[in-house]
C-alpha cells in the first residue's frame, strides 16, 4: 500500500457531499454541535434553532436505541453451546453440559465486566446520536477505548453487495505527537526568524507556528486478501508504525448506517425522513415567537389634538391622577389572536407527529383519565416495531463485530480461555432478537390469561403443562431455565418422597389413635389396673 491516502480521501469525498449537505441541515434542526459546517473554528457559537422537539426526540431515541442493543444489568449477547457438536464428543456426560453453561455464563460477566471498565457506552451513545441525524457513523475500536469518527472526517466506499472495500479518515493532531521527522521546524534556526531577514518574515512566521503546530493526518483502510490493512500518513508521507492488518470479522473499523439505500455507499437517518415537519416547525415557531414578542409590546398612543400631553403620561406612576380624558389614549394592538389560534394548532399537530417517530410516549399516548395500561404497552409495542429493520442492521454491523472483538481483547489478554471452534456460538440476543422474545412473552401471557378468564384456573391447570409454561416464559425473557426450573426427574422425586412423607405421617396418626382405644388399654393391663401414668392424683382429708 502506497502513500496515496490525501488523494484517495479527495477522490472519495465527492460522493459525500450531498449526504454530507442533508446531515448539516439536519444537525441545524436537532443538534446543531454533531456536524458544523466547514471551516468552523473550535468555540465558535453556533445557531440555536426555534424548537427544541428534534433536540428531544433525537436524544430520547438514542437512549432506547442503548436500551435495546446495550442494556443495562444484563448482556447483549449469549455464549451458547452447539448441540451438534457436543453430541460427537463421546466423553461428555449428561452433566457436562451444564457445568459448561455455569463456565460460559463466568465468561460473560467477565466480558461485560470489561466494557463497564472502559468508556465504550459514552462513546457508542454519541454513535446512536450520529445515526439518527447524519444517518452514518464510524467507530473505531482502539485497544483502550473507542473513537467515532462523524461524517465529514472519513470517506467510505462499498461493491455491488454493500461490503466495505475502502475507508479514509481525515483528522487533525498536535505535531508534538507524531515522529521526530513529523516535527515543525525550530523558529530560532529558520532563515525567516526574527532579525535575520527583518521583521516581515518574522511576524509571517510567528503567525504560522501555531498552524504549524496541527498535522493532518489521513488513515487508509483497505480490504485486501480477507482483511482489513491500513496505514497512516501525514505530509505525503507514512508514518512510521502505522501499518497494521486484522481479519474482517475482528476488524476494528465499523462503519454503521441508520438506513441504508442499495447502491450507495451511505446512509440516511431518522431525521431526514421527517426534515419536512421539522421545517415546518421550525418556521411556524419562529413566527408564533416573533408575534408573541410583537403582541407583548404595549405602545400607548396620545392623540395629536389631545389636552393630555404625552409627557404627563410616561411620568405618571401608579394609582397617579392627571388631566385629560380617556379618549385621548390609545394603545396598540396587533388583532392576531385568530391567527395565532391557528399557528398553536398545527404547532401541536407537527409535535405529536414527530413525538410518534422519535418514540416520545407522551406524545403518542392520548392524553386521557381512562388511558389503560394495555393501551400504553400496545403503543410502545408497535413504536419499537417501527425500528425492526435499524435494530436487524445495527446487529449485524454494529453488535456482532463489537462482540467478536471484545472476545478476542479478552483472550490476547489471558482473560478468558480460547473458545472451542463449533462448540461454542456467541450469539446476540438484544436489538432485533429482544423485541423478539418481547413479542413471544406478550404472546405467551395473553393465551394463558385468556384460557383462565375464559374458561377457568382449573380448566387451564388441567391442559397447560406447568413446567413447560415456565421454560418456555424463560427463553422469551432471555433467561437460561437450565438448573432454574426443575426437571421431570426431580419432580418425580419429589413427589415420591412427599408420598412417603404423609404416609409414614399417616401411620404414625393411626398407631397414636391405637394406643388410646380401650381395647390396646386392656390388651396392656389384662389384670384391669390403671396404667399409672393415668392415675388421679389423692384428694386430701376433709377438714
Amino acid at each position: 500500500m502506497n502513500a496515496n491516502a490525501q488523494a484517495r480521501y479527495e477522490t472519495l469525498r465527492s460522493d459525500r457531499e450531498q449526504f454530507l449537505d442533508v446531515a448539516r441541515t439536519c444537525a441545524k434542526l436537532t443538534l446543531p454541535y454533531l456536524l458544523t459546517d466547514e471551516g468552523h473554528a473550535n468555540g465558535e457559537r453556533l445557531a440555536t434553532p426555534w424548537q427544541s422537539q428534534g433536540a428531544k426526540g433525537c436524544n430520547v431515541l438514542a437512549a432506547k436505541l442503548m436500551l435495546s442493543l446495550f442494556p443495562l444489568n444484563t448482556s447483549f449477547f449469549k455464549l451458547q453451546i452447539n448441540d451438534l457438536e457436543l453430541k460427537k464428543i463421546p466423553e461428555a456426560a449428561p452433566e457436562t453440559r451444564s457445568q459448561i453453561d455455569q463456565a460460559l455464563s463466568k465468561m460473560e460477566k467477565m466480558v461485560m465486566q470489561q466494557i463497564a471498565e472502559t468508556t465504550d457506552r459514552v462513546q457508542l451513545h454519541v454513535a446512536m446520536k450520529h445515526l439518527i441525524v447524519t444517518g452514518n457513523a464510524l467507530i473505531y475500536d482502539a485497544k483502550k477505548t473507542l473513537k467515532v469518527y462523524p461524517l465529514d472526517r472519513y470517506v467510505i466506499a462499498r461493491d455491488g453487495n454493500d461490503n466495505v472495500q475502502e475507508i479514509v479518515t481525515k483528522e487533525i493532531i498536535s505535531r508534538e505527537l507524531l515522529p521526530k521527522g513529523f516535527q515543525p521546524l525550530d523558529t530560532d534556526k529558520d532563515v525567516n526568524a526574527v532579525g535575520e531577514d527583518g521583521p516581515k518574515f518574522g511576524v509571517a512566521s510567528s503567525m504560522n507556528k501555531g498552524q504549524s503546530d496541527d498535522a493532518v493526518v489521513f488513515t487508509h483502510v483497505k480490504l485486501e486478501d480477507g482483511q482489513h490493512k491500513w496505514y497512516q500518513e501525514c505530509d505525503g508521507k507514512v508514518i512510521p508504525g502505522s501499518r497494521s492488518s486484522s481479519p474482517v470479522k475482528t476488524t476494528p473499523w465499523m462503519p454503521i448506517t441508520f438506513n441504508h439505500c442499495d447502491g450507495e455507499s451511505y446512509g440516511r437517518g431518522r431525521v431526514e425522513e421527517f426534515l419536512g415537519d421539522l421545517n415546518s416547525l421550525e418556521k411556524l415557531m419562529q413566527a408564533l415567537v416573533e408575534g408573541s414578542a410583537a403582541a407583548a409590546k404595549v405602545v400607548f398612543l396620545v392623540s395629536p389634538s389631545a389636552t393630555t400631553k404625552p409627557q404627563s403620561l410616561a411620568r405618571a406612576q401608579n394609582g397617579a391622577i392627571i388631566q385629560g380624558r380617556p379618549d385621548d389614549v390609545g394603545v396598540v394592538q396587533v388583532g392576531k389572536t385568530a391567527d395565532f389560534g391557528t399557528v398553536q394548532q398545527m404547532i401541536q399537530n407537527l409535535t405529536q407527529r414527530i413525538s410518534e417517530a422519535f418514540l416520545i410516549m407522551n406524545g403518542a399516548v392520548r392524553d386521557s383519565e381512562r388511558t389503560t395500561a394495555a393501551e400504553v404497552n400496545a403503543v410502545a409495542q408497535e413504536l419499537n416495531e417501527q425500528l425492526g429493520g435499524i435494530y436487524s442492521g445495527l446487529t449485524s454491523t454494529l453488535l456482532r463485530p463489537y462482540l467478536a472483538r471484545k472476545l478476542q481483547a479478552l483472550q490476547r489478554m489471558e482473560g478468558i480461555p480460547k473458545l472451542p471452534k463449533g462448540l461454542v456460538m456467541p450469539t446476540v440476543v438484544a436489538g432485533l432478537n429482544g423485541i423478539g422474545r418481547g413479542q413471544d412473552r406478550q404472546a405467551l401471557m395473553e393465551f394463558v390469561t385468556t384460557i383462565a378468564q375464559g374458561m377457568g384456573p382449573e380448566v387451564m391447570m388441567q391442559y397447560i403443562d406447568p413446567s413447560e409454561f415456565l421454560r418456555r416464559l424463560a427463553a422469551a425473557s432471555g433467561i437460561e431455565s437450565l438448573g432454574l426450573v426443575k426437571d421431570e426427574q426431580a419432580l418425580a422425586q419429589e413427589r415420591q418422597a412427599s408420598q412417603e412423607r404423609q404416609q409414614q405421617q399417616t401411620l404414625l396418626e393411626q398407631a397414636g389413635q391405637l394406643s388410646k382405644s380401650p381395647m390396646v388399654e386392656q390388651m396392656m393391663n389384662p389384670d384391669g389396673q390403671q396404667n399409672p401414668g393415668s392415675q388421679q392424683a389423692p384428694t386430701s382429708p376433709q377438714a
